[in-house]
């Protein structure tokens, strides 16, 4: 973890139910999925299984191929 201080340790959350109340408030502050995956790990010590489960899946954008003439 970048920036982290071992004498200040981090929060950890072991519930699903507080995990999810703090993604639900990090939702607004950040904006993207990324973010909140970053503002999480800082912030707190989460497993990250659990925190995947709450957290929406984003596809790739698709790809698509040049079609032949």
């Amino acid at each position: 973890m970048p920036n982290t201080d071992p004498r200040n340790p981090r929060p950890h959350l072991v519930s699903q139910n507080s995990l999810a109340y703090v993604v639900n408030e990090l939702k607004p502050k950040a904006g993207s999925t990324q973010e909140i995956w970053r503002l999480l790990t800082e912030r707190f010590v989460v497993d990250l299984d659990a925190a995947a489960k709450l957290l929406p899946t984003e596809e790739p954008e698709t790809i698509w191929l040049p079609a032949r003439i």
